[in-house]
């Protein structure tokens, strides 16, 4: 059997240790007044309505927008869909009603709201996103049907771009955000890249051939400039990019916007309001306080029950819980923040349930090897792959069953539901929300049990076996000498 290095307990155990105050505390950078997210924390974790309360909001046409259709509403229902899932706002309620041309949504606080603006969390869905290109950034009165030029509430006069259109929204394939470095050297900056359709390629490479040296191509979200850069290449490969919008988030929620599309009109908000938690306003503070509870009444069991391997287990579940937490609070950099229900919380209880089997299977099989005679080293050899595969069977089964909730109650354009999308087209259109937050925390904690509950947990355990105090039998089950 090859060893275990010493150390490597000590690695590990720090690495989870420093895992679980940054997920739980996040870091930040703080200048003033202002605080930069460098890793978002449990703080950051956008709350289900069932736990934090929301927002509850009906959009509609704006005054004189008229010849309005069912078609028209359906789609204003779709392109709100589309923003709120794609700000991962999966606990949600959408109706169309078309006898009103109305769209009615429901939707949670985001994390960071303290002050419970109703106007300012719900200004993005309601905005029409009309992406444009034009030639200059000269802008000229807007214009009715009637030659008369359009005023806006207040009684001035509305400006819209004069120069020639060079592509719009319907050209663009996809937008993401990039991160730029300054020409000068400096610090790197996010930008929105735009991939453009083969329509917007031939339209942008003839623009940039006529412009390069000579002007600029000014860029318009809802008839407002967002960027006007220079010209300074003849671009071909069909990519554009949008800089000088502001911080990661502001470019992600730009992002977001465009990939989202264009609303059908334009829209406002005619009425809305605020919804208290279906849980009660201290659900979330007695879910902690029970939580902590029961991690610590499964510690002490562990602990005087199974002695080193539950030290050990103590340890991996920690680890467990942080990386669960940090899937759904945006921790890493590949995942971002995800809305937490209810049932969320109980699909990662159920996962933390399942890492204490592990530990358990895999203590059991060791105790058993040790009362057989087996060596210490050959105890944890053996213990392990014999609880191995029971391990493996019931994770894998669970994996399954929280890919298909994935698939069937997340959003039909998500990685599972196009991928189960032949076997989903036999069943009815479901909707994101509470079980997509079950299937997504139960993924998560499976995935962090493998890695804690059955790597990290035997990689302790192996190496922390190498100290001479802790070569003892009955320290892995076996009986006081």
């Amino acid at each position: 059997m090859k060893r275990t290095a010493k150390p490597v307990f000590f690695i590990v155990a720090l690495l989870i240790v420093a895992l679980t105050v940054t997920t739980f505390f996040g870091v930040y950078t703080v200048y003033g007044d202002r605080r930069d997210t460098i890793i978002r924390g449990a703080k950051d974790i956008r709350w289900g309505i069932d736990i934090r309360g929301g927002i509850d909001a009906t959009f509609g046409p704006k005054e004189g927008v008229t010849d309005i259709t069912d078609e028209d509403v359906n789609s204003m229902r779709e392109v709100i869909a589309e923003r709120l899932v794609r700000n991962n706002i999966t606990d949600h309620e959408i109706y169309a009603d078309t006898a009103n041309h109305q769209v009615l949504v429901r939707f949670p606080w985001s994390s960071d709201e303290e002050d419970f603006d109703v106007t300012a969390a719900i200004e993005e869905l309601g905005k029409t996103a009309m992406l444009e290109f034009h030639i200059g950034s000269e802008t000229t009165a807007k214009k009715d049907e009637d030659g008369k030029e359009v005023l806006d509430e207040d009684g001035n006069k509305i400006m819209v771009p004069s120069g020639d259109l060079v592509l719009t929204g319907e050209d663009v394939e996809s937008a993401k955000v990039m991160w730029q470095q300054s020409s000068t050297g400096g610090s790197s900056s996010p930008i929105v890249q735009l991939t453009l359709k083969e329509s917007g390629k031939e339209a942008f490479s003839k623009a940039t051939e006529q412009q390069k040296g000579k002007g600029t191509i000014s860029i318009w979200l809802d008839n407002e400039m967002i960027s006007n850069p220079q010209v300074s290449d003849h671009i071909t490969d069909g990519i554009a990019t949008i800089s000088g919008i502001g911080d990661y988030a502001a470019n992600l929620s730009l992002a977001n916007l465009i990939n989202s599309g264009a609303l059908p009109f334009d829209i406002e908000v005619k009425s809305s309001g605020t919804i208290n938690p279906t849980m009660g306003e201290k659900a979330l503070d007695v879910m902690v306080i029970a939580g902590a509870i029961a991690f610590v009444l499964i510690s002490l069991f562990m602990l005087l029950y199974y002695r080193l391997p539950g030290f050990v287990a103590i340890i991996s579940l920690l680890g467990q819980v942080a990386g669960s937490i940090a899937a759904v609070s945006g921790y890493f950099g590949f995942l971002n923040s995800f809305t937490l229900t209810l049932p969320g919380i109980a699909g990662i209880i159920l996962s933390i349930g399942m890492g204490v089997d592990a530990n358990i299977i895999t203590a059991e099989r060791i105790k058993e090897e040790i009362l057989a005679g087996k060596t210490i080293d050959g105890a944890i050899e053996r213990g392990s792959k014999s609880s191995f595969w029971a391990i493996f069977d019931g994770n894998v089964t669970v994996i399954i069953v929280s890919i298909v909730l994935m698939g069937v109650f997340g959003p039909p354009n998500s990685f599972w539901g196009t991928i189960l999308k032949p076997v989903l087209m036999w069943f009815p259109v479901s909707t994101t929300g509470s079980i997509y937050s079950f299937g997504y925390t139960l993924f998560a904690g499976i995935v962090f049990n493998f890695l804690m509950g059955v790597t990290a947990s035997r990689l302790m355990l192996k190496s922390i076996t190498r100290f001479k105090c802790m070569r003892k039998p009955w320290l892995l089950g076996g009986k006081r000498a």
